[in-house]
């Protein structure tokens, strides 16, 4: 066998948007991912259960923690991230609590891009100070900002690398090496981009957020949000998070970054933040997820359907529109949505698979239309004048 047919193959991203994560199934030799809609499962004696709570082993409790079919998901998303585990999640909200959860403790700070969805920035401005955390947010256009903003509480910093709605594209590499140099990770919510544009850990992010609501499920039928580790930060010589370093008194002292390593908070994620927060993806979403990644490189070709309906959500097959100021954005002030790329005058489009021609002249007829109104409206100020 010639050197280069003895290595490994890597196998491309259409590969594993089809096949990471999915084998068949060994009892019923079904090749599809089954939806394992069941709450606990057997477990084969006495010293089996023990150690599975103990976390010597790794297997499936309860689907609140673990689920076959979630499993199969979160396998699947890392491999498309190039991570090296993941956690799923019933929504992305759900997921930047969990991921926030197992780094902060009470009186911790985070920075924060301020191109950020609107619903992350209410998120982490009002609710997350109920549980001590306190965010500051940075203009994320010129990454020396983020260096001027660190305090000595600061535990991560947190970014859209295609900021939802503005569209900003965030410079990853700076900001980066920005992190590092603080010894805190970059959380990168990757979910406009998706992992078929950048992943982010390959431009050194340590955890990288999806809600898997928008183009990775990309038929607008289930919520689902995924956490996906790097592996690659070092939480010991950080010396910042003795939730990974120090002994964890619900697991008998058990020390998660010593114990597994450079998928450590991943299990620490899992085992105490998704065991006691609970936002656990239910089965049959994850399964409707991984069918919706299998088409995440634009294969499937759709009939057309109604052009641009009026929903907050992106991603989808067909083609939305929304505007956020008076919508996803509203709660926040004028200022803030101007701040946010979410001013007054934007409206967000997010583009399905409909024909091209037909989007162009639907968009088209809708700023005639609004045209023709406001000279009508003219008009009648006119008349009235």
């Amino acid at each position: 066998m010639s050197e280069d047919r003895a290595k490994p193959r890597t196998l491309g991203f259409e590969t594993k948007a089809v096949h990471a994560g999915a084998r068949p199934d060994p009892t019923t030799g079904a090749r599809n991912v089954p939806i394992y809609q069941t709450t606990a499962y057997v477990f084969d004696d006495v010293d089996h259960a023990a150690s599975l709570f103990n976390l010597q082993t790794f297997g499936y409790i309860y689907t609140r923690i673990t689920n076959p079919t979630v499993s199969a998901l979160e396998e699947r998303v890392a491999s498309l991230e190039n991570g090296r585990g993941a956690v799923a999640a019933s929504t992305g909200h759900a997921a930047q609590l969990l991921a926030f959860h197992t780094l902060m403790e009470p009186g911790d700070e985070f920075l924060a891009s301020r191109y950020l969805y609107g619903g992350s920035v209410t998120q982490f401005t009002h609710t997350f100070r109920k549980f001590g955390w306190k965010c500051h947010f940075v203009d994320p256009r010129q990454p020396e900002n983020f260096r001027k903003a660190l305090t000595p509480r600061c535990k991560a910093i947190f970014v859209e690398n295609l900021a939802n709605p503005g569209g900003v594209v965030v410079d990853l590499e700076p900001i980066a090496a920005i992190a590092k140099a603080a010894k805190i990770p970059l959380i990168v919510d990757n979910t406009l981009a998706t992992p078929f544009l950048c992943r982010p850990i390959e431009w050194g992010a340590d955890i990288v957020i999806h809600s898997m609501t928008k183009f990775l499920c990309g038929h607008g039928t289930s919520m689902g949000g995924m956490i996906v580790e790097s592996g690659k930060f070092d939480w010991k010589g950080s010396g910042k998070f003795p939730s990974m370093t120090e002994p964890e008194p619900a697991y008998h002292g058990l020390i998660f970054d010593e114990t597994f390593g450079d998928f450590g908070y991943t299990m620490k994620t899992r085992a105490v933040g998704l065991r006691d927060l609970g936002p656990s993806l239910s089965p049959f979403n994850a399964f409707m997820i991984l069918t919706g990644i299998e088409s995440l490189h634009g294969v499937n070709v759709v009939e057309n359907v109604e052009l641009f309906s009026h929903l907050a959500n992106l991603g989808d097959s067909r083609s939305l529109i929304i505007h956020p100021a008076s919508t996803t954005h509203r709660q926040l002030t004028q200022e803030q949505q101007i701040k946010a790329g979410a001013g007054p005058d934007v409206v967000r489009l997010s583009i399905g698979l409909e024909t091209a021609d037909d989007l162009i002249a639907d968009l088209d007829q809708a700023l005639n239309l609004r045209v023709a109104k406001a000279a009508a409206k003219k008009k009648l100020r006119q008349a009235a004048e």
